[in-house]
């Protein structure tokens, strides 16, 4: 089956991402929200993202004109009834996901295959609200934010994903111009599985006094290369997505290395959000200098 029209689910940071780049990619695209509040913004969004790509000379005027032609927004979720897949970028809550499924399972055809986003939850436990017909046609999809920018898609099978659904998967992540890595449903898939842990232990250094925040992202940075050092990169992805994850992947493998530092635990608790808060393991009133805060 070609796929040639790719439903969204959520216009949020994630799904307008892959809305944007399926719609660049030649897609025809639909995408779902709650409201039409948060669909205007989603859509507005992606336009200023297009917008910054022909001001950079990377897409001309016309090709943006024409990815926006291709986008659609709505808030009925019968207007995704004719999409050939279906890729879910809502909250991270399984419940909610799994409600959702068995909802698109009643509305679907039986061709259309499933997809999520999600970046820790478990794909096997999400398929399971939907048909044993269907089941066979779920699949992960986890993106990189910003996903315009970040070049890698996580595909990810079950153990009854159809290969040919898979292989289905695979070539449309690379038709989106994505590096696609293949793995399986084990949580954390690859990159939050040697990703997660590394970021903890990187607390744990900073927690017992072994060094200063600065001095642990720029010891990564400097001496490993890494684009951001752990904190920083922490921050970024924000101290309660890091501690959901962190709890995920422990309730899950029960193996240390993937237990949430007490420090991380009492950031959380404190406001201490990293960006989005404007405080983590640094103070963001200056965006431009963010200044280190102490903490130990």
């Amino acid at each position: 089956m070609a796929i040639r029209k790719v439903g969204v689910l959520g216009a949020g940071l994630m799904g307008s991402g892959i809305a944007q780049v399926a719609a660049v990619s030649g897609y025809e695209v639909t995408v779902l929200e709650v409201n039409e509040q948060v669909l205007s913004k989603g859509l507005s969004g992606i336009d200023k993202s297009l917008s910054r790509f022909v001001e950079k000379g990377s897409l001309s005027a016309e090709a943006k004109a024409a990815t926006m032609d291709r986008l659609k927004g709505t808030t009925n979720i019968q207007d995704l009834a004719d999409a050939d897949i279906i890729i879910e970028a809502i909250i991270e809550n399984l419940n909610i996901k799994r409600e959702t499924y068995a909802r698109l399972d009643q509305l679907c055809p039986a061709r259309t295959i499933f997809a999520s986003n999600t970046s820790s939850l478990s794909i096997t436990e999400m398929m399971t609200a939907t048909s044993h017909e269907r089941q066979r046609r779920f699949v992960g999809m986890h993106f990189f934010n910003p996903v315009p920018l970040m070049k890698l898609v996580e595909v990810v099978r079950t153990i009854v994903t159809d290969e040919d659904v898979y292989a289905e998967a695979v070539a449309l992540g690379t038709a989106m111009g994505k590096t696609v890595v293949q793995t399986s449903d084990k949580t954390g898939f690859i990159v939050n599985r040697l990703l997660v842990p590394y970021m903890l232990d990187a607390i744990r250094v900073y927690e017992e006094g072994l060094a200063s925040t600065v001095d642990i992202d720029n010891a990564m940075k400097l001496g490993c290369g890494y684009p951001m050092g752990p904190l920083t990169l922490s921050d970024f992805v924000g101290l309660d997505t890091t501690l959901y994850i962190s709890e995920i992947m422990f309730n899950e493998f029960k193996e240390k290395r993937f237990a949430a530092p007490p420090l991380l635990k009492r950031m959380v608790q404190a406001g201490l959000l990293g960006r989005k808060s404007g405080r983590g393991f640094y103070n963001y009133s200056d965006p431009k200098n963010p200044q280190p805060i102490k903490l130990v």
